[in-house]
């Protein structure tokens, strides 16, 4: 009987993109993450939403393989880490980062970060590309906005465009889970607002990948995005779709302090309750 139940439970984690169960992450004697439990399945787009510190960028490198947990399990893709060869795991996640694009050379041209994910590498050199990966770098650096911007130096780049370019290079090996980390932080008004839409677009799209998204703020919630887990000091405050979580409830106790959320259309908003 056990071993039925082993292999039932092993079928039903092949049917998750993304499965963790008890997972803590602790470092220097600190909680970063305590007893999470997170599930994520293929046509789902999460909104991982929390303050500082509450362990969004933690949770979403457990999520890309780049970090291992402390206690409890972690699934990616139906792998799970500590028994797979992370290396090979990471070129199905696509992963768009602030930490990623620091570690672009500033003369590096905008068209090369993106097509360089074919190889997993930062700072083209001797790789040979063919015509069919360059232009499905530019495609995507279309949809991002920034085809425009293909031959320029991404050290030249604005924030916002950098940010773009680094959105369609996780994209460029057709990943099955798609990570991004604060991608509207740092953007003005009309560019967080351009990016929010075009996020929508790919939220939107059936043949997009499962993805989750970090952010700080109601207001750069994509509408196509489905669900939501949002976080407080390392520890889940509430978990679900987008419409039974995002509460003026569920805000405050997440963030410790009386907020009101407001809706207009697909769109979110929260201040400070008066």
């Amino acid at each position: 009987m056990a071993d039925v139940t082993d292999q039932s439970l092993h079928d039903d984690l092949d049917d998750l993109v993304l499965h963790m169960a008890g997972v803590g992450v602790r470092r220097d004697g600190n909680d970063l993450l305590k007893a999470v439990d997170w599930r994520v399945e293929l046509d789902e787009r999460w909104v991982i939403l929390g303050g500082n510190g509450a362990g969004k960028t933690t949770l979403l490198r457990l999520a890309g393989a780049e970090l291992h947990p402390t206690t409890g399990t972690v699934d990616v893709l139906g792998e799970r880490l500590g028994r797979v060869d992370v290396f090979e795991l990471r070129t199905r996640i696509g992963f768009a980062t602030a930490a990623i694009g620091n570690r672009v050379p500033p003369d590096e041209r905008a068209l090369d970060v993106v097509v360089s994910a074919g190889y997993a590498v930062l700072g083209r050199w001797r790789e040979q590309y063919d015509q069919l990966d360059t232009g499905r770098a530019v495609e995507l650096l279309e949809a991002m906005g920034v085809a425009h911007l293909a031959e320029r130096a991404f050290g030249t780049l604005s924030e916002g465009e950098r940010k773009r370019t680094l959105i369609a290079r996780a994209l460029m090996t057709d990943p099955e889970l798609l990570l991004l980390d604060e991608p509207a932080a740092g953007l003005d008004l009309g560019g967080r607002e351009d990016l929010v839409g075009r996020l929508s677009e790919l939220a939107m799209d059936p043949d997009a990948p499962a993805t989750a998204l970090v952010t700080h703020h109601v207001e750069e919630i994509p509408p196509g995005f489905t669900h939501l887990l949002l976080l407080a000091r390392g520890e889940v405050v509430a978990q679900g779709l987008m419409d039974d979580v995002l509460t003026s409830e569920n805000l405050s106790a997440a963030f410790g302090q009386p907020l009101e959320l407001e809706r207009a259309g697909d769109r979110y908003f929260a201040r400070r309750r008066r």
